[in-house]
């Protein structure tokens, strides 16, 4: 994964960035110092070419400048629609895409990123769905799976693979069951899980999925979607309640990996540049 470059970055990286930037339209000296002037360059390509306008060249920016297809990738003008839909300052949403996302929604291959949940496999399996379904026998053959595959069910979280290998345990787990795999797997850039698809005003599960593999702005959608579905994390982005926010999104772990912290700061960041103007509703 190539080091994003940011206001502060030295060397040769960010040379070549300020070379590429000035094929595309700018002036700048290219002294390998990214400083205030380079940031301006990379704002306004990237509002050129239709990408989050965030002032870091990371691996987005450097591949639209070196002509990568740019059409799945999520666009400025989705980030500021969302600010408008949300009623928030655009620098917000800025931040919680900063922050929250794992910074593209697809591997190399294509494929959208996904982390499959061998817990919530065990969960879904065990779920009274219809009329008749005895829950005690659900859960027992719940079990009888994870002694027999105890990387795809399991009543404990773990077993992640990482990257591509995601995608075959998860295609291991549609054999055993379709419906439940899918809702077992945390999606796209904003790692929405499966089982959320119906409350969140998707048709299906397979709906969902099949939008995930779409496009960065279908998983930016589920994203606010998500948001608008919970109220308190809806009142907490609003008022900019950081913490609120991020516990409300991220589970009790979030004060131990400073979710909070780098919120306020992305926010602090965006609305310094500019981009914290209040969007009209």
């Amino acid at each position: 994964m190539t080091k994003p470059l940011r206001h502060g970055s030295k060397g040769q990286a960010v040379q070549q960035l300020q070379k590429a930037l000035n094929a595309n339209g700018a002036k700048l000296l290219a002294d390998g110092d990214f400083g205030d002037e380079t940031e301006k360059a990379v704002r306004a390509y990237q509002l050129k070419a239709g990408l989050v306008v965030d002032g870091v060249a990371g691996e987005k920016t450097l591949a639209a400048l070196a002509g990568a297809d740019c059409s799945r990738l999520l666009s400025n003008a989705t980030l500021v629609a969302a600010a408008k839909r949300l009623g928030v300052e655009l620098a917000v949403v800025y931040a919680v895409n900063e922050v929250e996302s794992e910074g593209a929604g697809f591997l190399a291959n294509g494929k959208p990123k996904i982390l499959f949940e061998r817990h919530v496999m065990h969960a879904r399996l065990s779920l009274v769905r219809n009329p008749g379904d005895d829950s005690a026998e659900l859960i027992a053959h719940a079990d009888q799976l994870a002694t027999a595959y105890p990387n795809l069910v399991n009543r404990a979280p773990g077993g992640y693979a990482g990257g591509t290998a995601e995608h075959q345990r998860l295609a291991q787990a549609r054999m055993i069951d379709d419906l439940a795999a899918c809702e077992s797997a945390s999606w796209g850039a904003f790692q929405i899980m499966g089982y959320h698809a119906e409350r969140l005003g998707y048709a299906s599960v397979g709906e969902f999925v099949a939008l995930m593999h779409r496009s960065e702005a279908d998983q930016f959608e589920a994203f606010v979607r998500f948001i608008e579905a919970d109220a308190a994390l809806l009142k907490a982005i609003k008022a900019k309640k950081w913490a609120a926010f991020a516990e409300g999104y991220n589970g009790p772990a979030y004060a131990r990996k400073l979710y909070d912290v780098k919120l306020e700061r992305a926010y602090q960041r965006h609305a310094d540049c500019g981009c914290g103007q209040k969007v009209a509703a």
